[in-house]
């Protein structure tokens, strides 16, 4: 008897899991996101060749060009293999700042990570720079300096 109503239940509970309701949209509360106003001097660095081992590092710099002083709220590189760092004070109109992206070199052959920079400027997508190069082993250098 306690199996019989043990497979009642079950079967009363995997009915209700796949039973479909109407499915009614809110409405969208996410603000918008704009272009964001803030002139990069460089979105994109290629490195070209580098040796493996040592780290290679571009400053990526921008103006602000709106009327508001902004802050850079957040620097995110896409991976461990990448270090940042960034002008941490405000920025008023019409002055420069700069995000700076160091690669480490460890492991050779061809490279591409993006840096996310997110800043205080109101309704602004964040800025995706990217840094990319080669990274060659020492007998690879070898051969291309005969």
């Amino acid at each position: 008897m306690k199996a019989i109503k043990l497979s009642i239940v079950a079967l009363f509970i995997s009915t209700i899991s796949f039973a479909q309701s109407a499915v009614t949209k809110a409405p969208s509360t996410v603000a918008q996101t704009k272009t964001s106003a803030i002139k990069w001097a460089n979105e994109t660095h290629e490195f070209g060749d580098i040796e493996k081992g040592k780290p290679v590092s571009y400053e990526f710099s921008f103006t602000n060009t709106t009327s508001e002083t902004i802050l850079v709220t957040n620097v995110k590189p896409s991976c461990g293999c990448t270090a940042t760092n960034y002008t941490k004070t405000p920025i008023k109109p019409g002055e420069k700042g700069m995000v700076t992206a160091t690669y480490n070199a460890a492991a050779p052959g061809n490279f591409h990570k993006t840096v996310t920079v997110t800043t205080s400027e109101e309704g602004a997508a964040p800025k995706v720079l990217v840094i990319k190069g080669k990274v060659i082993t020492e007998n690879e250098k070898s051969v291309m300096f005969k």
